[in-house]
């Protein structure tokens, strides 16, 4: 059987000590499969980017046990198997599309024909041929995350943690980045740990659906979106949005989050557009 992507195990994070003490996380399980696109919802505080970051080795477990295709997660870490998108771009001011994508390959100490060749093809994967030399501040939000992923998929991982990359972005914007992720994983075979904290979101981009409860953070429901209905994440269109089993899986993932059973989703755009749990 293939290695899972990721896997957590019984993992609590505890921040501070005695009368300062904040239990972040408590007794999380969690696996993404090889190839498997997991978002993770819930309230604002309730540990989503605290498990990303443990698995990106950002920070620590209290206790548990995390593995990244069989690896603790610092081996994962200085082995690249991973890449890594946060809700900034976080682009270098000073370096050219181009630069920003070459970064980490450069820092590695990746051959400089290599660098461009593989530049070359990420730039034209994200669709920004026409403006490799463009910097940053001449860019719109969304072209600016699209080159932060480009740069998280420059050393060819097998998985993505991406922290809300399209948080900041407006709505329009925000899902035609969504249909880009969409075929960019699909072409790339990637894994995806997904932080969001909207359902319309996470229904569409998912394979599931991990809905997590307030601090204390845990697991408390996951919706296979499969199981409503539609196709495979890296199979899906933008006209997903428009079939019963989204509205289905939008309806599921609220009723977790609102600790009820819910009734299906109205029918139509309007049924999910405000559906946001921030």
């Amino acid at each position: 059987m293939t290695e899972a992507a990721i896997t957590v195990t019984g993992v609590d994070r505890i921040f501070g000590k005695g009368r300062k003490e904040v239990v972040a996380l408590r007794d999380v399980d969690l696996t993404v499969a090889d190839g498997e696109f997991v978002s993770l919802i819930g309230p604002s505080g309730c540990g989503k980017s605290t498990l990303l970051r443990l698995v990106a080795d950002l920070d620590t477990a209290t206790s548990g046990d995390i593995r990244v295709f069989g690896k603790v997660a610092r081996q994962a870490r200085l082995d690249q198997d991973y890449g890594i998108a946060f809700q900034q771009a976080g682009l270098l001011p000073w370096r050219t599309v181009t630069g920003n994508i070459e970064l980490p390959l450069k820092l590695h100490g990746a051959d400089a024909s290599l660098r461009k060749a593989r530049v070359a093809e990420l730039i034209e994967l994200v669709g920004l041929t026409e403006f490799a030399k463009s910097h940053p501040d001449q860019l719109s939000g969304g072209m600016q995350q699209r080159v932060a992923i480009a740069r998280a998929l420059a050393e060819s991982p097998r998985l993505l943690l991406m922290d809300e990359p399209f948080g900041a972005l407006d709505e329009i914007t925000r899902e035609r980045m969504q249909n880009e992720l969409v075929r960019i994983c699909a072409e790339t075979g990637a894994a995806v740990l997904f932080v969001t904290h909207s359902i319309p979101e996470a229904v569409f981009l998912s394979d599931r659906v991990v809905v997590m409860s307030p601090r204390p953070g845990r697991i408390t429901g996951v919706v296979d979106v499969r199981a409503d209905g539609l196709t495979g994440a890296h199979d899906r269109t933008e006209r997903a949005r428009d079939e019963e089993g989204f509205f289905r899986a939008v309806a599921d993932v609220r009723a977790l989050l609102h600790g009820g059973e819910g009734a299906l989703a109205e029918t139509g755009p309007a049924g999910v557009d405000s559906v946001d749990v921030r």
